[in-house]
């Protein structure tokens, strides 16, 4: 019964409105979910609770699929609030596994809402998530993966491009890439990571006009969503899409070849031969993916409640 309860509960919560103010949770023991000027018969403790328990399960997912693994990470605006949003704690997300393990986060600067909060030491690169839903006030939830299906296509300068249904949300002439040195100053670490306000604010650009996925150069991507279900169907298929479009230029790269009489071809061509969905398809195709994105989640959500490895006591 949690499970649907969860579900259920979550549809809601993308048609309540957020309300400017003090964030219900601050001050708060999470373990309880029920901040004391509240009445009994107020719904909001239960559908943060049931966002946490969501958020738990969605992490697990992401780990489950190889979107993340001991790196990576997922956040989630707080429903009720608009200037917060909640992450882990710095630990890999299959191991999340209560509300002890959230950090509510100021979205003005990624510091915690509770200052004792800093001594569980955040993830490096909140900033990511900050500044995106700071930028854009529709992102309910955002996620950073390292996956090793998306990496090639952030160095390569082969654009990452919808060749299947399931990934319309990226864009029809290719996700953007962040390039990070740009951006760099003076005293910056120059370890690839986005540990500043500056930094994300820059990576938080490149979703302007509706883009949902982010490659970032020699470091993974970050997708968004308008729920915690829809950033991670787009995770998920994301890299599912970088695995089928490389399987697909290979193929086309081995046809050449054979096709030249085993010789590399020097024509210099424009085109890799491969049919990408064109805007329309791709626009259509997102459409899809948000009415139907409850089905896959659905049994996702069974896959990780079967696995031994994932605790979600929220």
């Amino acid at each position: 019964m949690k499970t649907s309860i969860t579900i259920t509960t979550l549809i809601l919560l993308t048609s309540v409105p957020l309300t400017s103010g003090h964030s219900p949770l601050s001050n708060t023991n999470l373990s309880s979910h029920t901040p004391h000027t509240m009445s009994p018969q107020d719904p909001h403790p239960a559908i943060i609770q049931c966002s946490i328990r969501n958020f738990i399960t969605a992490s697990h997912i992401l780990h489950h699929h190889a979107v993340l693994d001991a790196y990576g990470h997922l956040s989630f605006r707080h429903p009720f609030s608009p200037t917060t949003f909640f992450m882990s704690r710095n630990i890999a997300p299959a191991t999340i596994s209560s509300p002890d393990d959230l950090i509510e986060y100021h979205i003005t600067d990624a510091s915690p809402v509770d200052p004792s909060a800093a001594a569980n030491k955040g993830y490096a690169e909140r900033h990511i998530h900050s500044e995106i839903h700071k930028r854009h006030p529709s992102v309910r939830a955002a996620v950073h993966s390292h996956s090793e299906a998306v990496v090639p296509y952030s160095v390569s300068g082969v654009p990452l491009r919808p060749v299947y249904h399931m990934a319309g949300f990226l864009r029809a002439s290719g996700a953007p890439v962040f390039e990070i040195s740009e951006h760099w100053r003076e005293g910056d670490v120059k370890d690839m990571l986005v540990r500043n306000e500056w930094l994300g604010a820059a990576h938080a650009a490149h979703f302007d006009d509706g883009v949902a996925v982010v490659l970032m150069r020699g470091h993974g991507f970050t997708a968004v969503g308008g729920s915690v279900e829809e950033v991670v169907l787009r995770a998920v298929y994301t890299a599912k899409n970088a695995a089928i479009q490389t399987g697909a230029l290979t193929m086309r790269g081995a046809a050449a070849f054979l096709a030249g009489g085993g010789q590399v071809s020097t024509s210099g061509a424009a085109s890799d031969g491969i049919r990408y969905l064109s805007q329309e398809e791709a626009e259509a195709a997102t459409e899809m993916t948000r009415w139907s994105a409850l089905r896959p989640w659905g049994l996702w959500v069974r896959e990780v409640e079967a696995c031994g490895l994932y605790v979600n006591g929220a």
